[in-house]
């Protein structure tokens, strides 16, 4: 029963590190911006802390950070990791932009215009 037990929690570990996100650790600028309230500038500045300083030994060190407050900390935190691989969530994919269609065509700024763009093209005179 107790070799259970402790299966039972090691996978329930794995599966919460496999779900935790982003290692701000190692991720790169475009895997940081997968968390809430991270864009450019921010993770740009968390890669330069951790250049700097050296790696996360907590998921509150994020506090140091430039720009990075406990509001924000708060709204990332279910999603950091200080080991593992980065795993991408769906949800915070950032969504692919909308195809821009084409403005309708304008219509005829003057009456001479409009008759030009309405008056059917003359045939060719026979060679």
């Amino acid at each position: 029963m107790p070799k259970i037990i402790t299966l039972l929690l090691a996978l329930l570990m794995v599966t919460l590190n496999v779900f935790a996100g982003v290692n701000v650790n190692t991720a790169n600028e475009k895997e940081l911006q997968m968390l809430t309230g991270i864009g450019p500038a921010k993770a740009k500045a968390i890669i330069d802390f951790r250049t700097k300083n050296g790696e996360f030994k907590a998921v509150d060190d994020l506090l140091k950070v430039p720009g990075i407050g406990p509001a924000v900390l708060g709204k990332m935190r279910s999603d950091v990791t200080l080991s593992g691989a980065t795993t991408g969530k769906a949800s915070a994919a950032p969504a692919a932009p909308a195809a821009k269609t084409a403005p309708p065509a304008a219509a005829p700024s003057t009456p001479a215009a409009a008759g030009a763009a309405a008056a059917p093209a003359k045939p060719a005179s026979p060679a």
